[in-house]
């Protein structure tokens, strides 16, 4: 029997009907069918006039969204990472801390931040975007400013292990608050553009910090604690803004007029998907996942990337200090290899949201990083040393926005896939308990080959041969589907019946 190809969707977490609804004024919208269609405000027009309308709401909500999203992000980042800054300016002989405790603060964070991530997206259904993305930055922003008074390891390890616990929700809950805007074809290169401020937080975060550490002395504090201090205050700020810079779902939007918001609503419906359509939460959506060879094979990809993202973002500043720098100019050295990592995210988004080879992508740009890597592991000349953070840079940030989009292409439906992105960033974000013991002090004289040859493993094993065995394996089963091999699975079925298979069906092609 033979069924029509649907290719595996390039976007993130889709919305459910519940978030997808028509209607005239704000808040009144009724919920339409599956495949039902609200009506046209621009019937009657020609093609290229639609087309013009079409690009100027794109346009509108860019504006909109993504700017103040991308921001938020960015502060998020920085607030997690500039403990590596920190160090440099004092924080450990100030709080009489040893490199291991150190470490064990770094790691604390990405276990409650782990823990909490499962729950969030639920919390940010029920409390609504423009309610819980801002207080959870006012919480992370007291934690941070907080962290800026302690005064000994106890008090460290607590700041750290609340930070991570409301700085969870950000970045799986903006993920799934755009998918909720935009169609399937659109998300992959905003979702890069979001994910590149945490390169750019990196830029940003070298040089604020040396501007900030040359406050040592004032009000009797170190440097070190003005960074926290400083950074923690402009978090309160932006989330005391973002209580009306964030707004809900596109039914309750209040920045569109309502023939836009029924033009949104129109193009969310006529992008079909069967993770479009409402589904009541059950036990076998959990299972299915679990099940899926794609989950953990994904879950080991998605390591490979962000294991080493972290151990560069969190001591990058250590590792150029390591080469010969002073405080403040190690400080400064850390700043374009992230500008750079920014630029080539954004590209790697739009490459591969074009051609649709998001496996070749990761290929590729972790071959950067594996070189980059190569160099700090066996090169002796600082300059030579500095160029590998370059290419490592290359190589780490551009594949978390690839993978993620990756994971979410292949996945079909709405609890399935929330599922699987669960398992994946949840199990990502358990190995920055890795990134976060593999630079010691005590390895700077032998240039920290520990550290670096950790990462070299995470790119080459993990990223690089993770995602050569998907593509090989996800090429194979589309070529058992083109040649009809699985349709007697679907034999009898009715229509109904075979999208509920989700990418399990016949005609689910996946996205290499």
């Amino acid at each position: 029997m033979g069924v029509p190809e649907k290719r595996g969707s390039d976007s993130g977490h889709s919305p459910s009907d519940d978030e997808k609804k028509v209607g005239v004024e704000a808040g009144g919208f009724q919920s339409i069918g599956h495949g039902d269609l609200p009506p046209d405000p621009d019937a009657g027009l020609s093609a290229e006039e639609k087309a013009k309308i079409d690009r100027r709401l794109l346009w509108k909500l860019d504006l909109r969204l993504i700017p103040w999203l991308c921001l938020l992000y960015l502060i998020s980042f920085l607030d997690r990472t500039n403990i590596g800054n920190a160090r440099l300016a004092g924080l450990e002989d100030s709080l009489n801390i040893t490199p291991a405790q150190f470490n064990a603060a770094l790691s604390l964070f990405f276990v409650s931040y782990s823990l909490a991530e499962p729950l969030t997206n639920i919390l940010l259904k029920r409390l609504r975007p423009s309610i819980f993305i801002p207080a959870i930055m006012l919480l992370w922003g007291i934690c941070m400013t907080f962290m800026g008074l302690c005064t000994n390891f106890g008090g460290l390890m607590a700041a750290r292990f609340f930070l991570g616990l409301t700085e969870a929700g950000l970045f799986p809950g903006i993920n799934y608050y755009l998918s909720c805007w935009y169609r399937r074809d659109e998300f992959g290169i905003r979702a890069a553009i979001f994910f590149s401020a945490a390169a750019v937080s990196g830029s940003f975060g070298g040089l604020l910090a040396a501007a900030i550490q040359n406050m040592d002395g004032i009000g009797g504090l170190r440097g070190w604690a003005w960074i926290f201090i400083l950074e923690g205050i402009v978090t309160v700020l932006v989330g005391i803004a973002s209580f009306w810079m964030v707004f809900d779902f596109p039914d309750l939007a209040t920045f569109l007029s309502d023939v836009d918001r029924q033009r949104v609503i129109r193009r969310l419906k006529a992008d079909q998907q069967s993770s479009a359509e409402h589904e009541e939460f059950r036990m076998e959506y959990f299972w299915a996942s679990v099940k899926d060879w794609k989950t953990w094979l994904s879950a080991v990809i998605y390591m490979g990337c962000v294991s080493p993202l972290y151990a560069f973002s969190l001591f990058l500043p250590t590792i150029i200090n390591g080469l010969g720098y002073t405080s403040t100019r190690a400080q400064l050295l850390s700043v374009p290899p992230y500008a750079a990592a920014a630029i080539l995210t954004v590209a790697i988004g739009y490459l591969a949201d074009r051609t649709h080879q998001r496996g070749l992508c990761n290929i590729g740009v972790s071959i950067f990083g594996i070189i980059g890597f190569a160099m700090l592991l066996s090169a002796e000349s600082p300059g030579v040393q500095y160029a590998g953070t370059f290419l490592g840079a290359l190589g780490i940030y551009p594949c978390i926005a690839n993978t993620i989009t990756w994971v979410s292409n292949n996945t079909e439906g709405v609890y399935k896939r929330g599922v699987t992105l669960g398992f994946v960033i949840g199990w990502g974000n358990l190995n920055g308990v890795v990134s976060s013991n593999i630079y010691f002090a005590k390895d700077r004289a032998t240039g920290y080959k520990v550290g670096h040859g950790v990462v070299f493993s995470y790119l080459t094993l993990f990223l690089t041969g993770g995602s050569a065995l998907q593509y090989v394996l996800l090429k194979r089963e589309n070529a058992k589907r083109r040649a009809g091999e699985l349709d007697h699975m679907v034999a009898g079925m009715s229509a109904k019946e075979i999208e509920a298979l989700g990418d399990a069906r016949p005609n689910f092609l996946y996205t290499l």
